[in-house]
């Protein structure tokens, strides 16, 4: 089922730090299905649970639909000091592109829909999605990101 993306960036949900999963239910494994299928029909890189209402530190990553990446409970161990800003969009919105730093590469633990954990070192396009997800999980937004590059430029 195709999901709808929350576009208003003021909604409470875009806004707080998102819930860690304690169990894979038939209800998540359900969601991660709809927002894969979500993903490919908005054409996007990257999805996390609360951009479709789920307050839940969940998030999945289609690598140029060769690869389907599902992050539960996420946590980056370590990321590259070697950074690049590039250009961002943001499936919640549309139309804005910021230009955003993030590092070129790290490491992340996290559970699969099986529930198993694993390690994953990724760099380029999938280092740079994996970073922006976190940043829905804990309320940050990419506009957010321009107000503060905006601001270390005028200090």
């Amino acid at each position: 089922m195709i999901l709808k993306i929350e576009t208003n960036k003021n909604n409470p949900i875009l806004r707080q730090k998102s819930a860690p999963i304690t169990k894979i239910t038939e209800e998540i494994l359900s969601l991660i299905q709809d927002m894969n299928e979500t993903i490919i029909k908005a054409s996007g890189v990257g999805l996390s649970a609360c951009q479709v209402g789920k307050n839940i530190r969940l998030f999945v990553v289609d690598k140029n639909q060769s690869k389907k990446w599902v992050f539960i409970n996420p946590e980056i161990i370590k990321m590259s000091k070697k950074g690049e800003v590039i250009e961002e969009g943001c499936l919640s919105l549309p139309n804005l592109f910021i230009p955003i730093p993030r590092s070129l590469s790290l490491k992340i633990k996290a559970m699969d829909e099986k529930g198993k954990q694993f390690k994953l070192k990724a760099k380029g396009l999938l280092a740079r999605a994996i970073q922006h997800e976190i940043d829905h999980l804990d309320g940050i937004l990419i506009c957010d990101k321009l107000s503060k590059s905006s601001n270390d430029k005028q200090n």
